[in-house]
């Protein structure tokens, strides 16, 4: 198995954006991944988009992303108010949101897997592609009761405290959810056990992406 390191091309900061549709996405899909690389570089710029929320989801959206961006930079956090569950019949607004974003220009994206069985979801990953066209682009994943996981074919391995502050963040921020079944923090470590047993990581734990088009 060959191992990349990420640096930008020249002496820069490392810019990322983060793409969500829910409050909690973005944390879920590739909360570690995110500390991993803040933890190893000093000069990570990140831009963190959520496109659903509400007042109370807002103020979640907010207080978790700043735990998980303590270590950057620079941060900008947006929060957009969409309507839950009716991105594609809402997807001008959303597209005008995209249109917004294309000043960012980062070094790479993380945002849902095209083949998420969440509309939603699948919305905001078609619009990724769609607008961004010269990028590094990984799609993260999200456990659900629809169980569409699948085969990814990028791994981030990560050390097991790392998992551990993932999780407890994504607790804390997040007690809306937290009379849902799945959002436990079993689920979220089961999931990173597994993709870590898949990719043979050396702490048995990693995220997992879809990376649909790699320049090398």
């Amino acid at each position: 198995m060959l191992t990349f390191k990420l640096r930008p091309d020249r002496a820069s900061p490392l810019k990322i954006l983060c793409l969500g549709s829910h409050s909690d996405d973005i944390e879920i899909g590739c909360g570690g991944t995110i500390l991993r690389l803040l933890s190893s570089n000093q000069n990570v710029e990140v831009v963190w988009v959520v496109f659903s929320s509400s007042k109370e989801r807002e103020r979640e959206a907010r207080n978790s992303a700043g735990l998980f961006l303590g270590q950057a930079k620079q941060k900008e956090i947006i929060v957009n108010d969409c309507r839950d569950g009716f991105f594609p019949f809402d997807g001008a607004k959303i597209k005008d949101l995209f249109e917004g974003l294309k000043s960012v220009f980062p070094h790479m994206i993380l945002t849902h897997n095209r083949k998420d069985a969440h509309q939603d979801h699948r919305l905001i990953a078609e619009l990724t592609w769609n607008t961004f066209r010269d990028h590094l682009i990984l799609e993260y994943e999200i456990p659900k009761y629809d169980g569409d996981l699948g085969q990814p074919n990028v791994f981030v391995t990560l050390e097991s405290d790392v998992c551990q502050r993932k999780v407890g963040y994504i607790i804390d921020a997040f007690p809306s959810q937290h009379a849902k079944r799945w959002f436990q923090k079993d689920t979220f470590l089961s999931l990173m056990r597994l993709r870590g047993m898949e990719c043979n990581a050396p702490s048995g734990y990693a995220e997992a992406f879809y990376g649909r088009k790699l320049v090398l």
